[in-house]
């Protein structure tokens, strides 16, 4: 279905009606019960395991087409599902089912002296653009976080993950038609013109309220340089860890190992190590070991060439890439200070964790440092909204208004006053 829409001569007129019917279905989302939400979800849950082999299939010939070509292998692992990630994104969808309705909660309260009684409230947002490319579970994570919070949401894959994408997409649909919600609430955008892209960014002739790209830096930039709706997103996640001297050795060699290992391609992997300069001689040396025993290259500072020989010495450029891969920058700094301003210098603000038994230290770095998530004794793959309990995300914000750190269902609600009077006119 995607090849034959793909010859319609005319983008913008497809994207605007795409627009009006997402525009059209927010209205009654707005308003649906928690029942019929939840219902909607749980029926996409059981869906995607149902379809899990169609899945697998549609995302092999997704994978077929990048075989060869230059993706960088951390898009290829974003790219690539397997039974235990469709297993994992119907349990995400499940986990949101969970959450607690954000749409009408009234979270402040106050009466004023003329008795004015006055409520501030929860409200949808309205429709939502999410523009993705080789992550086709963002599909399924973006619809149902969209859903949650009573938004209507227009999904824009890349064609890297289009099959796998519509796969998914379609057990959506079920899952909003079992419960008798409007077909149009999620609709995936059925074209793989970057000319759509550029429709999503004017805002679909006013249909779209906010935009959410998730996907490499030069897609991020284009969208924040482009967009003419306001848009939550981050440019890259160069996270970084600071090791105090007064951190635990073997705590220190897990979490930088696993914060940099576990999967290198993620927005959240560490892509800067620094080590208290008062700590070199006892954690720089086995820090620096376990790292490259996990297979990962080392580009570091003169210090720590100097503690290891095979290092490779870091460029000024170096400090500032988000490598995505398995390769990561060493520095030796002026302890806490000399980490924060290294940080301060060179983070993206997305996310940065602290490796330090004393508290002292700790209580600067989460005042001083002002990344959206700070972490203490953690490894940096946590900065995930599934696992801060928020059952998926529709990705990391990094901006400082509205929404910033995981993008959950609470961040995709704005709010409204609710004033109750008994009578009274103004002076």
């Amino acid at each position: 279905m995607l090849d034959t829409v793909a010859q319609s001569p005319d983008i913008d007129v497809l994207m605007n009606d795409i627009g009006r019917k997402a525009k059209a279905a927010a209205r009654p989302l707005g308003f649906a019960s928690t029942e019929a939400k939840n219902r909607a979800l749980s029926a996409m849950a059981d869906a995607i395991l149902a379809g899990n082999d169609h899945i697998l299939s549609e995302n092999a010939k997704d994978l077929k087409d990048v075989a060869g070509t230059d993706m960088l292998e951390s898009f290829v692992d974003r790219l690539t599902l397997t039974e235990k990630r469709i297993a994992d994104m119907a349990e995400g969808i499940r986990a949101i089912a969970a959450l607690k309705d954000p749409v009408g909660e009234v979270v402040a309260a106050w009466e004023r002296p003329n008795g004015l009684k006055i409520e501030r409230v929860r409200t949808p947002l309205g429709v939502i653009g999410v523009i993705f490319e080789s992550r086709p579970n963002v599909t399924a994570d973006a619809g149902a976080l969209c859903l949650k919070a009573g938004n209507a949401v227009v999904l824009r894959c890349g064609s890297d993950s289009r099959r796998s994408s519509q796969a998914i997409h379609a057990c959506l649909v079920q899952g909003l038609k079992a419960a008798g919600l409007p077909d149009h609430a999620i609709q995936l955008v059925p074209v793989t013109d970057r000319a759509a892209v550029g429709a999503m960014l004017r805002g679909l002739d006013g249909a779209i309220d906010v935009i959410v790209p998730r996907g490499g830096k030069s897609l991020v930039a284009r969208v924040q340089n482009e967009a003419r709706v306001p848009v939550f997103a981050h440019l890259e996640g160069l996270c970084h860890i600071y090791v105090d001297a007064s951190a635990d050795l073997r705590m220190a060699k897990e979490i930088v190992v696993n914060a940099k290992m576990r999967r290198t391609g993620i927005c959240g992997a560490v892509e800067t190590i620094l080590v208290d300069s008062a700590a070199a001689d006892t954690h720089l040396r086995p820090l620096l070991e376990a790292v490259a025993g996990a297979g990962c290259e080392i580009r570091g500072s003169a210090a720590v060439v100097q503690a290891m020989p095979g290092v490779k010495p870091a460029t000024e450029e170096d400090w500032s890439t988000e490598y995505l891969d398995a390769i990561v920058s060493v520095a030796v700094v002026d302890g806490i200070s000399g980490a924060i301003q290294h940080i301060q210098t060179y983070s993206s603000n997305h996310t940065e964790a602290v490796i330090a038994e004393d508290p002292t230290v700790v209580e600067r770095f989460f005042t001083e440092v002002d990344s959206a998530i700070l972490l203490h004794n953690a490894s940096t793959q946590f900065a995930d909204g599934g696992e801060f309990g928020m059952g998926a995300e529709i990705g990391i914000a990094t901006g400082k208004m509205h929404a910033r750190g995981p993008v959950g269902v609470e961040q995709l609600t704005s709010f409204k006053y609710r004033v109750h009077g008994t009578g009274q006119t103004r002076p």
